[in-house]
């Protein structure tokens, strides 16, 4: 499977951004789908996560709870991260996760940068 990020860039304090993940050749109704950051001198942490089936489960990081959104899109192969109030600390490069339902593997995309700043 391969994952590519797009939408991140250069937002105000304040500002939205939303990421999209594209998978190929497509995602499976059973896959966990999530999106983790990594800010510089920092550990990967995980920011937001979907799972499969018929009524998907989200979880997400105590800090962007009610502030940022993710959701799938089987029939068009996505995972979206709609982010909202921004902050400073919320830049880092975001990644796309993927686990398969089949292999149960872990699958990630190259990354895309989001830098809030004034």
């Amino acid at each position: 499977v391969q994952l590519e990020e797009s939408g991140g860039g250069l937002v105000q304090p304040g500002g939205s951004l939303n990421l999209s993940c594209t998978a190929s050749p497509g995602i499976l109704n059973g896959d966990t789908l999530g999106w983790h950051r990594q800010a510089p001198g920092k550990q990967r942490e995980m920011v937001a996560t979907i799972t499969g089936g018929r009524s998907p489960i989200t979880s997400y990081l105590d800090s962007v709870k009610g502030r940022f959104t993710i959701s799938r899109d089987n029939a068009k192969n996505t995972v979206s991260l709609q982010m909202n109030s921004l902050k400073p600390e919320d830049t880092a490069v975001y990644y796309c996760n993927l686990i398969s339902t089949l292999s149960e593997k872990n699958f990630w995309g190259q990354g895309t940068q989001v830098t809030v700043s004034s």
